[in-house]
């Protein structure tokens, strides 16, 4: 199954959840409120993420005079891909990383750290500047957008339930069916819509290592950039806040095990394996 096809599918899996939590607990009404709710609170999200987090990370702009191979490099990705040529900001941080993010691709970012201009050769780093791209181009800002949208509005119906629930008691409990398993549906509902955000997430990067290393011609520079990462990231975590690590390349906290099933990012090993295994021209 490819992944275009699986967001697509975790998308409406998560519209499912809605519209079953929403009339399970409040109703048509009840739906309308908490996607009206969860739009609003998205909305600034969507439109100014870009100022957001790269304010958060103190990157600065730079110029194609400050930076010429770099931006001589993103300048031939955004030629190549067919889309405008977004702005570049460096973040003051030495452990190697990059993202991408705008709302479209007429107001895109890219942001590489100043380790990741340092440890990766010419091909390395334009291999994940391609994957970036690929990101701005497949407009993933706007699908995670949606995506965190539906989320909020099924954790808002859980938290409706919730006041509800103590404040009308016994009664409102028999209105609503069986209690305990009403309890067992608030719980799990939102915890399954995490999931599949994450899911989500995971298949983006699929599709973003698949059109990077298209869009540069080298899957395999792009495979050993991100086992570079990888074991940069493991030496010497980056400082960053939890809310924003689905945008970077590479998974910026470590944690495996467990930790792993909830990752908004595939395993390395299985990205650089799908690499390595494709042929480009």
């Amino acid at each position: 199954m490819s992944n275009q096809l699986k967001t697509i599918l975790f998308l409406g899996a998560l519209t499912a959840i809605l519209i079953w939590f929403g009339n399970a607990i409040g109703g048509t009404g009840g739906i309308k409120v908490a996607l009206v709710m969860a739009a609003i609170m998205n909305f600034g999200s969507y439109w100014f993420s870009d100022k957001i987090v790269l304010r958060m990370y103190a990157a600065q702009e730079v110029t194609p005079q400050q930076a010429p191979e770099l931006t001589a490099m993103v300048g031939d990705l955004a030629r190549e891909a067919g889309v405008p040529m977004p702005r570049l900001f460096v973040i003051p941080q030495e452990t190697p990383n990059a993202f991408a993010t705008g709302r479209d691709p007429s107001h895109a970012v890219v942001a590489v750290t100043e380790g990741i201009v340092r440890l990766l050769s010419p091909a390395e780093l334009k291999g994940v500047l391609a994957h970036e791209m690929t990101h701005v181009l497949h407009r993933d800002i706007l699908i995670q957008s949606v995506a965190a949208t539906l989320g909020g509005a099924i954790m808002m119906l859980a938290n409706m339930f919730r006041f509800t629930a103590l404040s009308v008691g016994g009664e409102g409990d028999q209105r609503r069916g069986n209690p305990l398993s009403m309890m067992l549906f608030v719980v799990l509902g939102p915890f399954a819509a995490m999931l599949i955000q994450m899911a989500i997430s995971r298949s983006r990067e699929f599709l973003a290592d698949e059109g990077g290393a298209r869009l540069c011609h080298d899957p395999e520079s792009l495979a050993r950039s991100l086992e570079k990462l990888q074991a940069a990231s493991q030496r010497m975590p980056m400082l960053v806040n939890p809310a924003t690590e689905n945008m970077f390349i590479v998974n910026p906290l470590t944690g495996g095990g467990l930790m792993s099933l909830f990752s908004t990012h595939p395993p390395i090993e299985e990205r650089v394996a799908r690499l390595r295994a494709m042929r480009v021209s």
